[in-house]
């Protein structure tokens, strides 16, 4: 049993993770008056975690197992500092018992479950025997210690397919693979076993029988060291990419006070059964016509655990602190009650055109939605921070409520979509373009879900490119002049006569209307926007004073354009007025546009044929294959020589704690590997020697 402290809160805890969870638990903490102490790796020196704390220690390198995942480090830094308890958040340590035994045997107390409760949940296959014995309905499957590759194969065939061969002591969707033929299980085994190693130290893996059209519904847990254990209802969880969760919702949808309570009652013995203390969620599959099974029991607070906040008016990290201490549950189960809808989305640095890639660099520029009691957002970073290759690409976690009646998911559903179109990031490619069209696909807004919503909503989810509309490059063109104009008005302030007409950028011409032509690249397009400025007092150019006559596309419109209060301006198109936003950014050469404009982003480059500089990697040139990101080859699985089809796997880049397959863009052959497997790269090495094939050597490839 770990160390608890006597009843009265703690004088000052240490936070043993980074990002969002390690500032969310830091004002709650500040809310109760208990000082906080960060930990920190190198590479989140300057991190906003640690900027929030009262104290902060270094604990290592960038590399996480030299880090935060370094138990000796982290109890050291509490010991030097005088922490009482330890918060472990989610990821990392938060999961590992020999932790908790560590932080008991050092009179630390772990700010989570017991050991025990640990060990038995954190193997999957002995969590499912467990729950067998505690009556709770279990998936058809093989979890048995026996991990020999072909016994594996022959439990699968007898499964039948489609199976599922998850890590035994895994999460978040790693170590995870769906098979559906038996001529596909030994390759996604092998695969499913590596990452898992990589990811848990643990390359054990069980076998399920894959419900078709399933639905993620988990149950939030609470116990304390008194005997108290109560559930705080579901959430949904359903919408995943690569098992990994992108919107939950509370409650699920459709779910009848019937079936809840079977759940509730189902997860509170689960968690009764192992003597739990502290936040747990127990995860179920659950079919379309009701019935569920026990999939798995995350030993820690989730996630997705603000939308359980949300429609329960209750602080799960105050309860952790709180029972953690000693204190018995605050309620008990028939004092808590469901209020509204609450909807989340994961923010994540990443390109969902790209297959979900991550992608890194600095937050030039980063405006949330304001927050109110409607919309909170949960983030553990600020603009200027850098999404490093480390660690996991989360920006934030946006969060909407709704207390109406029974249309308060369709409000939080509109909150929503709102919020999401409020959001402004530059320096890094995101996902809040797919998040909108993810609410607003026909699936999720009638509630029709499963595991498999994106998937089978491709076509709306991911539309094929298309150009900038014309707006968007209008705006552009408007916050080019809005910005010379700001520039000029800067240096004739700064010069020694400020009212000198030479100082102003305003097309101003004695006898001749002022014209240019502002280029932009819509990706390989080059897309003209002509400028006609309007006269000022005493000129000959005609048209309206403060205004340009914008020409783009084969349409000519008038436009005027000026600064708001924030970062926006508000630009004024004949007769529409829409309210922009353009954020510059410098990037491999390349004078980069940023335009947010209606809930879209539009990258464009402003192209200056004076002054061209060709940005990194546009050639393209044939038979380069380069990484998309830092990362680890971790496997090579073409053969030197031999002909290959277009999208045949090359070999396997390990990057954030996920494995990325790199094909062949096109029929050919690989002459040589330029990295062997272990050796890390950096974004943009060229990885292998690849022959693209002739057009006749293609169509004998593809026969």
């Amino acid at each position: 049993m770990a160390a608890r402290h006597s009843p009265g809160m703690f004088d000052k805890i240490l936070i043993a993770n980074r990002g969002e969870i390690a500032c969310r638990v830091m004002r709650t903490a500040r809310r109760l008056g208990v000082r906080t102490v960060a930990v920190y790796s190198e590479a989140d020196a300057n991190a906003r975690h640690v900027r929030l704390a009262d104290e902060a220690v270094c604990i290592g390198p960038a590399p996480a197992r030299e880090s935060y995942l370094d138990a000796a480090r982290i109890l050291e830094a509490a010991h030097k500092t005088g922490a009482q308890a330890v918060h472990p958040g989610y990821g990392f340590l938060s999961e590992n018992a020999a932790f908790a035994d560590a932080c008991a045997a050092a009179g630390v107390v772990f700010i989570g479950p017991p050991a025990a409760a640990i060990r038995a949940m954190g193997s999957k296959s002995e969590a499912k025997k467990l729950m067998g014995t505690a009556a709770v309905p279990l998936t058809p499957g093989y979890h048995g210690d026996d991990q020999t590759p072909a016994l594996l194969h022959g439990e699968a065939d007898k499964i039948g397919y489609p199976v599922l061969i998850k890590a035994a002591a895994g999460g978040g969707g790693k170590g995870m693979r769906l098979v559906e033929r038996s001529a596909d299980f030994a390759d996604a085994l092998a695969s499913c076993q590596r990452e898992a190693a990589a990811s848990f130290g643990n390359a054990h893996v069980l076998i399920e029988k894959y419900i078709t059209r399933p639905r993620h519904i988990e149950i939030q847990v609470f116990a304390d060291t008194h005997g108290n254990c109560v559930h705080l209802f579901e959430r949904d969880c359903s919408v995943q990419r690569r098992h990994q969760k992108v919107l939950e919702e509370a409650p699920a949808p459709g779910m009848t006070p019937e079936r809840r309570r079977a759940m509730g009652e189902a997860a509170v013995a689960a968690a009764r059964a192992v003597g739990y203390v502290g936040a747990g969620t127990v995860e179920f599959i659950a079919n379309q016509d009701g019935s569920f099974y026990f999939m798995e029991m995350n030993t820690r607070l989730q996630v997705e655990h603000p939308v359980t906040e949300m429609i329960t008016g209750q602080d799960l990290v105050e309860w952790q602190l709180r029972v953690a201490a000693g204190e018995a549950l605050p309620l008990r189960q028939e004092q808590l009650s469901i209020r509204g809808h609450a909807i989340e989305a994961r923010i994540y640095a990443e390109d969902a055109s790209r297959g979900f890639l991550p992608s890194t660099g600095r937050l030039l520029r980063l405006v949330a939605p304001a927050e109110n009691l409607n919309v909170r957002v949960d983030s553990g970073v600020e603009e200027g921070d850098e999404i490093t290759p480390h660690y996991d690409p989360m920006i934030a976690k946006l969060i909407v409520w709704d207390g109406g009646n029974e249309n308060a998911r369709d409000a939080a559903l509109a909150r929503m979509r709102r919020a999401l179109a409020d959001w402004r990031i530059a320096g890094v490619t995101t996902n809040i373009d797919f998040l909108s069209r993810l609410v607003a696909c026909p699936a999720f807004a009638q509630a029709d879900l499963d595991t498999g919503l994106i998937e089978r909503s491709r076509v709306f989810l991911f539309p094929e490119a298309a150009p900038a509309p014309r707006d968007a490059l209008l705006v552009a063109a408007v916050g080019e002049l809005l910005a010379e104009e700001e520039s000029a008005r800067q240096k004739a302030q700064a010069s020694g006569d400020p009212w000198s007409p030479w100082q102003a950028r305003d097309g101003w011409r004695l006898n001749l209307a002022s014209s240019r032509t502002l280029i932009f690249r819509d990706g390989e397009q080059l897309v003209e926007v002509s400028v006609r400025y309007g006269s000022n007092e005493g000129g000959s150019g005609g048209g309206v004073a403060g205004s340009w006559q914008l020409t783009c596309l084969g349409e000519s419109s008038l436009a005027r354009g000026r600064r708001l209060e924030d970062d926006r301006f508000a630009v004024e198109i004949d007769d529409r007025r829409l309210v922009a936003s353009v954020v510059s950014v410098t990037e491999k050469g390349a004078a980069r546009r940023i335009v947010f404009l209606n809930g879209s982003t539009w990258p464009l480059e402003r192209h200056d044929p004076l002054h061209l500089v060709e940005a990194g990697g546009r050639s393209g040139a044939g038979g380069r294959l380069t990484a998309p990101m830092p990362g680890k080859i971790v496997a090579l699985l073409a053969p030197v020589g031999q002909p290959l089809e277009r999208g045949a796997p090359l070999l396997i880049l390990e990057a954030m704690k996920m494995e990325h397959t790199i094909t062949a863009p096109q029929a050919g052959t690989v002459n040589g590997f330029r990295y062997a497997v272990g050796d890390q790269v950096a974004d943009g090495a060229e990885l292998v020697d690849f022959a693209i094939a002739s057009a006749a050597q293609a169509n004998a490839a593809e026969r």
